[in-house]
């Protein structure tokens, strides 16, 4: 429990956690703060390219064997699969309809690219080492989870749009998407010398620009919950909160079985306990449109964000010392 506490208070004191909090309580308080959207956007295309960059240049560094490539799968079978136990335990607890169930699930089995982020920020600052090739991971789990919840919709209405082919060709050249894969290719080919020659604009300036970022991200989940907190039952909270941890324990168990690090365990985890609120509600606004998107951003950016920030993801990694550093893993 100590070092769980000793976990938290260092990532909640952290500069990146501050903004965010900085952020949420601007915006509560209904002050007139805020980013840019071109500066926002910004922001996010430079962390994509940063990540993805150095993500590559670690595979190129470290090279391809099997445990690369059970990694990818596992981490594709895991944005198949969480999506199913999402949907079931909303449809035990509270009174959403199937559609929406269905596409807060999809959320959930995705993955948020800022909390992968935060997690490896922290890692680097503790000096615990992870997998490289877990940027790749993150990229294949961004849309497995958005067509097992068009299937538990379709298994309960009858019905969705047919038109698959087009929703795979927009959620494969979804911008971050094509960014993340695209930088993490470049890394990959140019390697560590190519890392050397652009360190000092993908390595240095990282930190500060990830706080501005989670400052507008702060700011957007501020507002969105101001606005939307009505359409949040009490069950469908508690889900956002607890959902992190159960998608976090399948993260464990799966890292713990093909033999991952405790860095690279507690980053699987921590992926497997976020939940995507950029790629995934844009594609649910295209195959479920009936859904209501008050109820899956607001819990998706509102709800399980902050809580991943400020506490999810110090337990994931207790989590992966206890299971991988203890137990002989």
């Amino acid at each position: 429990m100590d070092q769980l506490l000793t976990l938290a208070a260092t990532n909640l004191l952290s500069p990146m956690v501050l903004f965010f909090v900085l952020g949420f309580a601007a915006a509560m308080a209904r002050s007139e703060l805020s980013i840019p959207e071109a500066v926002a956007k910004g922001l996010s295309i430079y962390l994509l390219l940063a990540i993805g960059f150095k993500g590559g240049a670690g595979v190129a560094a470290h090279g391809l064997d099997a445990r690369v490539a059970m990694t990818l799968v596992a981490g594709g079978l895991l944005s198949a699969l969480i999506p199913v136990v999402a949907y079931a335990i909303l449809r035990l607890v509270s009174s959403l309809s199937r559609t929406d169930a269905a596409a807060v699930a999809a959320h959930y089995g995705s993955i948020s690219i800022v909390t992968f982020v935060a997690a490896t920020t922290m890692l680097d600052a503790a000096g615990i080492a992870y997998e490289g090739y877990m940027v790749a991971v993150a990229a294949v789990m961004e849309a497995p989870a958005i067509f097992t919840a068009l299937l538990l919709a379709r298994h309960g209405n009858g019905h969705v749009d047919q038109g698959n082919g087009s929703l795979l060709r927009e959620i494969l050249l979804n911008g971050s998407i094509v960014l993340l894969v695209g930088a993490f290719v470049i890394g990959w080919i140019t390697g560590p010398d190519g890392l050397a020659q652009i360190e000092s604009f993908v390595v240095a300036p990282f930190k500060g620009v990830l706080c501005l970022f989670l400052l507008d991200m702060g700011l957007l989940a501020g507002r969105g919950m101001r606005r939307s907190a009505r359409d949040l039952a009490l069950p469908v909270i508690l889900f956002g909160l607890g959902m992190p941890l159960v998608g976090a324990s399948f993260g464990l168990a799966t890292a713990w079985a093909i033999g991952l690090s405790v860095g690279g365990a507690a980053v699987l985890a921590t992926l497997a306990a976020s939940a995507s609120y950029i790629a995934v509600p844009a594609a649910m606004r295209v195959a479920l449109p009936e859904a209501n998107p008050s109820i899956y951003l607001t819990l998706s950016l509102g709800v399980t964000f902050p809580f991943n920030l400020m506490l999810g993801i110090s337990l994931y990694l207790l989590g992966a010392e206890l299971l991988l550093a203890r137990g002989g893993g």
